[in-house]
């Protein structure tokens, strides 16, 4: 009798402690990255409860700035937004390496994020979901589009689109032979590539059925076939693929730009213990698998690929031959000041007539 209320006792004081330290993640992520099914599987294990808030690159800044780092208890920016990002701002806050299962992730990957985004001795990021942007065409009606600029051929003219954002500029200045990440460290010689870009997309605005926004509306154009090439990101091509096999995403000859989405801890964040059990949750191989399934990219774990479907494998190895990937310009990080020139750009091309 004594013993079962020593054991009742213990069993309790347990549970007590689990409830105690469970904590609410505020997740700031991109869509797909936290399916509810991983999110109900995590809540289970842990304790823990999960609040999405899905975003963007430039929103997640400008979230996390007007909270000098608060609101969030983790954020998923890419990789070439962290370490200028904390130089001007002071939004994050360093990784706990003694906290994460460094075991989970692609060797080559975890080492390439850590020096990415290294500020002051400190490493402010880990790799989670990888990809590319290039072109999405038609194949069937515009398979002379290989190349970002061949966009602004008279063949598609009123038919192709693009966003007015810094990837825009980026792909056409090395579609025109120019070295833009070269030149990241010289603001005189990367604003002389920017007036050049800008040149060419302003002549090229004829061509442009519209500026997108969202993914959704850029597969609905292409889908309708008011577009038949754009710029856009491998997943949505393949989204699309499932559907219409003449459209696809294409690898520029010019090379697809490269990100890595990571992990980082906001400097004011109040759940940095849930932070790294979610992080070391979804880098598990079934549950990666999980996620690139529902985001359609792949992931930095570890055989996180060995569940993802076929058809997905598939239409990934008919976009990438091994010289298009050992093409792929993957972001450097951006030096601070460098997206003012590149906004200020991009307003005058939208402006002109």
């Amino acid at each position: 009798m004594k013993f079962s209320l020593i054991s009742s006792i213990a069993v309790i004081a347990a549970l007590t402690a689990q409830m105690t330290q469970a904590e609410t993640l505020r997740l700031l992520t991109w869509g797909g990255y936290a399916p509810d099914e991983v999110i109900a599987m995590f809540e289970a294990e842990t304790g823990h409860t999960v609040e999405v808030t899905t975003s963007n690159n430039e929103e997640m800044i400008a979230k996390l700035r007007a909270t000098n780092g608060g609101g969030f208890d983790l954020a998923q920016p890419s990789q070439d937004r962290i370490a200028s990002a904390q130089e001007e701002f002071g939004i994050y806050k360093p990784i706990d390496m003694s906290k994460v299962n460094a075991e989970l992730f692609i060797p080559s990957m975890l080492s390439a994020t850590a020096g990415n985004t290294t500020y002051e001795g400190e490493v402010y990021g880990l790799p989670h979901v990888w990809g590319t942007s290039g072109l999405v065409v038609n194949t069937a009606v515009a398979g002379n589009v290989t190349d970002y600029t061949d966009l602004c051929d008279a063949s598609v003219a009123g038919q192709v689109s693009y966003r007015l954002k810094r990837p825009t500029l980026i792909g056409f200045a090395y579609s025109m032979g120019l070295d833009p990440f070269a030149a990241y460290d010289d603001t005189d010689a990367y604003q002389s590539i920017l007036d050049e870009v800008e040149a060419t997309l302003t002549e090229c605005k004829p061509n442009v059925k519209t500026y997108w926004d969202g993914g959704d509306e850029i597969q609905n154009l292409l889908r309708s076939g008011e577009v038949v090439a754009s710029m856009a990101w491998d997943t949505g091509g393949w989204q699309l693929n499932a559907d219409n096999p003449d459209i696809t995403f294409v690898a520029p000859e010019a090379g697809a730009l490269g990100w890595i989405d990571t992990f980082v801890l906001p400097a004011r964040g109040r759940a940095d213990d849930a932070a790294y059990d979610w992080i070391n949750f979804v880098m598990q191989p079934e549950i990666a698998a999980m996620i690139t399934n529902t985001a359609g990219n792949f992931t930095a774990a570890v055989d996180g690929d060995a569940g993802v479907s076929a058809d997905l494998k598939a239409r990934y190895q008919g976009s990438f031959d091994q010289a298009a990937i050992d093409n792929i310009k993957w972001y450097p990080p951006v030096p601070a000041g460098l997206e003012a020139l590149e906004g200020a750009t991009l307003d005058r091309i939208n402006a002109a007539n």
